[in-house]
């Protein structure tokens, strides 16, 4: 019996098979899990054909988490495949370069709102949209990069993300007393192809190996994915506005 066993997941994100989301997917399969994917626009072919390399091929569902039309849809869009979700994996995330790489004093609102929009507001519009196909014991988890310091070039991710985790605390508090838990895994960095678009991105994860107490490696996505599918579990029933570090222990470390 898998961890996941008769679970119907949604997994968002799953661009190549370098991304974290992949991985979640692939990990979820093994663990006895039904899972489908989404994707848009010129991605959704991408996608599609990267589902292909999963255990089983899944379906995939056309998602833009900027837009009311396909949020409205989705519900719709995901009982053509199942007809209920027990689990909601938020892995979206999205900032103009020009408001990264070290542009935190020149960015502009048009550039920053975009990023909070997708990268923020996004988890709770997608909770919001599959919430009529949750239960009780349901799991919304998304990732994060701790948002608690002002990391080298993140700029104005890095606010979104604070914005981000903070969205989860308000979904934890509003969606509990329906059953449904909403946590987070805050990852090191890995070098997935969302990274490698962060201008200066080497400069994040200098010296990550040396600190982290258990190490790291930028290149191995799963011991992330593995957090996620613990959370998307039963074995956290009682576990929700969480943070959980898999960052070899990198945050707990002073200076």
């Amino acid at each position: 019996m898998g961890l996941l066993d008769g679970k119907k997941l949604l997994v968002t994100g799953v661009l190549m098979d370098s991304s974290i989301a992949f991985h979640v997917a692939r990990l979820a399969q093994q663990e006895g899990a039904e899972v489908v994917l989404t994707s848009f626009g010129r991605q959704l072919r991408l996608t599609q054909a990267i589902s292909k390399r999963l255990p089983q091929a899944a379906p995939v569902v056309e998602l833009d988490a900027t837009s009311t039309d396909d949020l409205a849809a989705l519900a719709d869009r995901v009982r053509e495949h199942t007809d209920h979700l027990d689990g909601v994996v938020h892995s979206i995330g999205f900032a103009p370069q020009s408001v990264m790489g070290g542009n935190f004093l020149a960015g502009e609102w048009d550039d920053v709102a975009t990023a909070l929009h997708v990268s923020a507001y996004s988890l709770k519009a997608l909770a919001v949209a599959a919430q009529p196909l949750m239960g009780r014991g349901s799991s919304v988890v998304g990732l994060t990069f701790d948002a608690r310091y002002a990391w080298p070039v993140y700029d104005w991710m890095g606010v979104a993300k604070a914005a981000f985790e903070s969205t989860a605390r308000y979904l934890a508090r509003d969606l509990g007393p329906e059953g449904i838990r909403v946590n987070l895994v805050s990852a090191g960095p890995i070098r997935t192809t969302a990274a490698k678009s962060i201008p200066g991105f080497e400069s994040m994860e200098g010296g990550w190996p040396e600190r982290a107490p258990l190490g790291w490696d930028a290149h191995d996505p799963e011991p992330t994915a593995r957090a996620v599918a613990a959370l998307l579990s039963d074995w956290f029933p009682a576990t929700t506005g969480e943070i959980v570090h898999v960052d070899g222990g990198f945050h707990a470390m002073g200076l």
